[in-house]
């Protein structure tokens, strides 16, 4: 499992290799566009107004998602008192984080998960499942809390809006490109070829530009889902709270047969991949079952996920998931739970770590 600077070091070349990859595809659509509509105009200027229309996709994007998100998951927002705890736990570690206090909401859904969003630091909203709140206890939910609050500290809902953009982008160019080059848009004259063909080839750059920026965005959520794990052991002092919380959490949303929501990639963890993960240890129960006791309590479970997670499959699966599996998770907060027995830290010192 890597370790804290490393995974730092990972998220930071996985944004670099992203944006260049995004700048290089827009410069060789916008030459292989120019080509194609024989336009004299200079490709600096097709590829600066192709900028210009991503910025301005970015933005939209960026603007309105929050409102989606809000609507979309029915959220009931926290009055001042009605959730004393809650919201006393929440402003203890946003100010030991030295973040705004985010806005308060339960969503009214018997998952147990978690989510933070918005578009500034200064206006985000930490949403909390009502399943969240009654199937763990006050150490489990204060990880998670902590968890989303690494969330705000590091800026990803902002981050990964913009990033997540590109291969969408990428996709929406690819369509269109497809569509001008069956139609014939864009031909030349006999002269000078085939603009069309120009085209279809931009698409094909397109596509595999969508599949590259898809992968390498899944990537750096998942790692950022990793560094606001490793943030919230810090912060509460406890990994082992958040450890015991993500059992939970992958546990009970495997009970549930909801289809996948659209926002699943902003919650703790993904129900859809909590559902395969306990799947399959369910499908083997007897082997997992040390006690033989019929039930597979906490530990069994975890022992469980460890195992499954050294699969080939669970490690090529991992590649389309915007959430690490939940044991690897486990396994970077016992590496940080066995920092934290040698005395090597203190609380002045947590955002050092993270």
């Amino acid at each position: 499992m890597a370790g804290i600077a490393q995974l730092k070091n990972t998220m930071f070349l996985t944004i670099v290799i992203t944006l260049v990859v995004f700048v290089l595809f827009l410069g060789a659509v916008s030459v292989l566009f120019s080509v194609a509509t024989a336009l004299e105009i200079s490709p600096l200027y097709t590829l600066g107004g192709a900028f210009v229309l991503a910025l301005l996709f970015m933005l939209i994007q960026f603007a309105i998602s929050p409102h989606i998100v809000s609507w979309s998951m029915r959220l009931k927002y926290v009055e001042a008192g009605s959730f004393p705890w809650l919201e006393n736990t929440v402003r203890e570690l946003a100010a030991k984080s030295n973040v705004p206090m985010p806005r308060l909401a339960i969503v009214p859904n018997q998952n147990p998960n978690a989510f933070v969003f918005g578009n500034s630091t200064s206006k985000m909203t930490l949403a909390v499942h009502e399943g969240l709140l009654r199937q763990l206890n006050e150490d489990e939910v204060r990880g998670v809390i902590g968890h989303e609050l690494g969330h705000i500290k590091h800026k990803d809902s902002i981050v990964m809006t913009f990033l997540s953009a590109i291969p969408l982008i990428a996709y929406v160019i690819a369509r269109a490109a497809f569509g001008f080059g069956y139609v014939g848009v864009g031909r030349r004259d006999s002269r000078r070829g085939d603009g069309a063909g120009y085209i279809v080839l931009a698409g094909v750059i397109a596509l595999v530009v969508y599949f590259v920026a898809q992968l390498l965005v899944l990537k750096l959520s998942r790692l950022r889902e990793h560094f606001s794990d490793a943030y919230s052991a810090y912060l509460t002092g406890s990994p082992r709270s958040l450890e015991s919380g993500l059992t939970k959490i992958a546990y009970g949303l495997s009970l549930q047969p909801e289809e996948p929501h659209g926002a699943r990639a902003l919650f703790i963890s993904d129900p859809a991949l909590a559902r395969q993960e306990v799947g399959q240890i369910i499908d083997r129960r007897d082997e997992y079952d040390l006690d033989k006791n019929g039930v597979l309590d906490e530990r069994e479970l975890q022992l469980a996920m460890e195992k499954e997670a050294k699969s080939t499959w669970t490690s090529v699966n991992t590649m389309f998931s915007t959430h690490p599996p939940t044991y690897k998770r486990i396994l970077l907060l016992r590496q940080i739970e066995d920092e934290m027995k040698t005395g090597t830290y203190t609380s002045i010192d947590i955002y050092k770590h993270v």
